[in-house]
């Protein structure tokens, strides 16, 4: 779909029946609209479901603007919303995604019925050790010392260390999802811009952790009026576990799913889990609707 300025590819699974309810799926930082290709395919018979790849990811150029700030982003996906005339939707988000799809509900509750996030990269002052190294991506110079100092390593490797950090179990990874993957890194690899995104769009995280005031990702999660989903992985090694606790509490209208064996894309992972909690969700959200339609006395 273009609009002015970007292009993004967007990737759709036919419904199971006519008139389902939409829903849009916004992926995380280096990955793309295929990391919901199982999620998608169990909620087939619940939702109209469309996945993005953001501007710069996936089979999407970069943007006009070169802006891949999570603010960037979020205006991105209304945008799409907008010209769509989807919304409301069920909205999904992983990591970098959740902070988007955060936002976007936040400041355009119009457009959001029910928020998932799933691992999302909500502000941490104490960010674990295992997720200080993608963090320096945002660190000016430092995609380049990286990119020059892997250079020998075939996308075989490069896979496995992703998934290493990524997965809980990397074990879990079928062979064939673990080639389709090798493939797909060493098509991005070719790419001229995707060392040059993978750098803006992590700079974008961390300057998106330091924002105060209305602003600040925490401020805006306060604000979000759609029933949400929580989903943490206990093996997450990118964002922490604890901050499951404090989003809980901040989210008004949240539930907790806890995973104690995925890491960072549950959805990947553990696609039937989440799938199960999502249609609670959408079970106990359509019951509470009907509750307040029904006159009283």
């Amino acid at each position: 779909m273009t609009l002015p300025g970007v292009t993004m590819s967007v990737r759709s699974r036919k419904p199971a029946q006519e008139g389902l309810p939409p829903a849009l799926y916004v992926h995380g930082l280096g990955g793309s609209s295929q990391n919901w290709s199982a999620l998608m395919d169990r909620l087939a018979g619940h939702v109209d479901g469309e996945a993005l790849d953001l501007p710069g990811f996936g089979d999407s150029p970069p943007p006009d603007d070169r802006d891949f700030s999570i603010t960037g982003c979020a205006r991105v996906v209304i945008r799409y919303l907008d010209a769509r005339g989807r919304g409301p939707v069920h909205l999904f988000g992983n990591s970098m995604g959740g902070a988007v799809a955060t936002r976007v509900a936040a400041v355009r509750p119009d457009l959001v019925r029910t928020l998932t996030l799933i691992s999302p990269a909500l502000p941490e002052l104490r960010p674990q050790r295992t997720a200080v190294p993608t963090g320096l991506l945002a660190v000016p110079g430092i995609v380049s010392l990286f990119a020059r100092a892997t250079k020998d390593w075939t996308p075989e490797r490069r896979t496995r260390e992703v998934l290493a950090l990524c997965y809980g179990d990397p074990g879990r990874v079928a062979p064939e999802e673990f080639e389709r993957a090798v493939a797909e890194f060493e098509r991005r690899l070719e790419l001229p811009y995707f060392w040059d995104v993978m750098a803006r769009a992590a700079r974008g995280i961390v300057d998106s952790y330091t924002l105060g005031g209305q602003h600040s990702l925490w401020r805006q999660a306060e604000k979000v009026l759609a029933p949400t989903l929580l989903v943490y992985g206990k093996r997450d090694q990118l964002v922490s576990f604890r901050m499951a606790h404090r989003a809980s509490k901040t989210f008004r209208d949240s539930r907790l799913l806890t995973l104690l064996e995925s890491g960072h894309v549950a959805m990947m992972e553990d696609p039937d889990a989440v799938a199960r909690a999502f249609r609670d969700l959408l079970t106990d959200t359509a019951a509470t609707a009907e509750r307040s339609a029904t006159p009283r006395g």
